[in-house]
């Protein structure tokens, strides 16, 4: 399985709307890659940091699972452009992405 993580770094002046991202860009996601190898997405909360107190690193982190990197190269060169061009409706934070093989 094949994860694809958007992380969001928190920080001063850094505005997040997690339900727009939650609803509409999610939903925008699943649309246009549902069709396309996409099994799942999730989205979660940053909502503290490892010490006690301490605040999230990343005010939201959205993942999106495909079977193979096949099917994320192939999702993500058809509709990768516009799915990331809908990031200003939702934060002026500029994501970092990380891609990962899940093994556990």
């Amino acid at each position: 399985m094949i994860r694809m993580s958007v992380l969001y770094p928190g920080g001063d002046g850094k505005k997040f709307d997690l339900d727009y991202y939650a609803k509409n860009h999610m939903a925008l996601v699943k649309s246009r890659w549902g069709g396309m190898g996409l099994v799942r997405t999730e989205v979660d909360r940053g909502v503290g940091g490892g010490a006690p107190g301490a605040p999230a690193p990343f005010v939201a982190v959205g993942h999106v699972y495909f079977n193979s990197m096949e099917d994320l190269q192939k999702a993500t060169k058809a509709h990768g452009k516009e799915l990331f061009a809908d990031v200003p409706n939702f934060t002026n934070i500029t994501p970092q992405v990380q891609i990962s093989e899940v093994v556990g």
